[in-house]
């Protein structure tokens, strides 16, 4: 009967609502969870610039947009099969964990070989203290640590070579700025 007095007047209204749906649309347009209608009032209304219920495939949504308080979003992904869905929605999950964390440690290690090329920079300048068979062997380790920027560059199409030497450059000019 509620549900139908809101109908007749454009309300929408939903009924068997999971809980967490209801928190999570509380927090996105910042109402106030009531039990009776006895005492709405302004303060625990919400606010939300547009509401519709979009029918994607099988499924109706209830989409809430411009949502004042709101500080997530919902993401639907779909597709032909469960295991590409699955997939999806694992990349999708690793790609914000990685974000984050990178937002709450304030931290980032670079990645791209950025590690491997520092390490073989440090070898390279330590192989000038060394004398005897122990330099190539300590200049063969620093070259083979090179491999892994040198492949990242090739697998990306880009020309290992040129990128390796850059990456060089680079690292002598930040070893400058230092002192």
């Amino acid at each position: 009967m509620a549900t139908q007095y809101f109908a007749d007047r454009g309300i929408f209204s939903a009924g068997r609502v999971p809980q967490e749906d209801l928190e999570r649309t509380c927090k996105a347009t910042g109402a106030v969870m009531q039990t009776t209608v006895g005492c709405l009032d302004e303060w625990s209304l919400g606010t939300c610039g547009k509401f519709e219920e979009v029918q994607l495939g099988n499924e109706r949504y209830n989409m809430f947009t411009e949502c004042s308080k709101a500080k997530a979003v919902t993401i639907v992904i779909r597709g032909g099969a469960s295991q590409y869905i699955e997939e999806a929605a694992r990349s999708l999950n690793d790609a914000i964990m990685i974000v984050m964390r990178a937002i709450k440690t304030h931290a980032v290690v670079a990645g791209g070989g950025a590690i491997e090329m520092e390490l073989s920079r440090y070898l390279r300048d330590h192989v000038r203290t060394i004398r005897g068979k122990q330099q190539m062997v300590v200049s063969a380790f620093a070259k083979a640590l090179e491999i892994i920027p040198r492949q990242l560059s090739d697998n990306s199409g880009m020309d290992s070579t040129d990128i390796l030497n850059k990456l060089r450059q680079l690292h002598m000019q930040s070893d400058e700025n230092l002192w």
